[in-house]
């Protein structure tokens, strides 16, 4: 008889894959910014434990994917990182450019902004994921206009966006306020995520601003 089909281990951060008998795994790397000794550690951790495949995953993690069920307390051990919320009714996953850090076209410090963000949010509960793009300029390739919340940098400030999706049905940003400071924007988001907290709905925040009647009226009440 063939194996019966095993489920998502919420608690140990792994997502069952097509087999239904194996899964995988996404240490928490904020932003994906790490060293060379993370970069060799997940690597020989891989190979440890015969993993199928290493997966660069769209929200700047590393996945270590065909993993056996019985090898991934010790895993977890080794490795000595956090899991990425990369599942349930949380914030998922805070994307972020490198902003002025590094690149030439960066307007505003989106690397510095999105690690505070990550510090703060990451993996949350709120009523439906959640997920945010802090992008340095007007490239956006932290990909903010398709985020549930996103910062986007211009030589005025952050522009603050929200109820974007690229899910099943996408849906672009919209505005929020133009023209912030880092201190502004930090606490204009805190705000944003104080009243979706309170939204009886599990639907996006995007869906919730709509049925408010639209962002001048969801911003008139935070």
């Amino acid at each position: 008889m063939p194996d019966e089909k095993k489920t998502d281990l919420l608690e140990k951060g792994a997502i069952v894959q097509r087999d239904y008998q194996t899964f995988a795994i996404a240490p928490h790397l904020p932003g994906g910014l790490c060293n060379p000794e993370i970069l060799r550690k997940i690597a020989d951790i891989a190979e440890k434990y015969q993993a199928k495949a290493l997966k660069l995953t769209s929200a700047q993690r590393i996945a270590i994917v065909g993993l056996q069920e019985e090898d991934l307390d010790a895993v977890w051990e080794e490795l000595g990182m956090k899991p990425g919320a990369a599942i349930g009714l949380c914030v998922r996953s805070i994307k972020f450019c490198p902003g002025t850090t590094f690149c030439k076209r960066g307007k505003m410090d989106s690397v510095g902004m999105g690690m505070k963000i990550d510090e703060k949010y990451h993996g949350m509960n709120l009523p439906s994921k959640f997920k945010m793009g802090v992008s340095g300029c007007a490239n956006c390739c932290a990909e903010s206009w398709v985020k549930d919340l996103g910062l986007i940098g211009t030589p005025k400030g952050w522009t603050l966006v929200v109820g974007g999706s690229a899910a099943s049905r996408p849906q672009i940003a919209e505005a929020l306020k133009k023209e912030l400071t880092d201190d502004d924007a930090l606490s204009l988001i805190e705000k944003v995520i104080s009243r979706y907290r309170k939204h009886p709905k599990k639907e996006r925040i995007g869906k919730m601003i709509r049925s408010m009647g639209g962002v001048d009226t969801f911003l008139n009440e935070l």
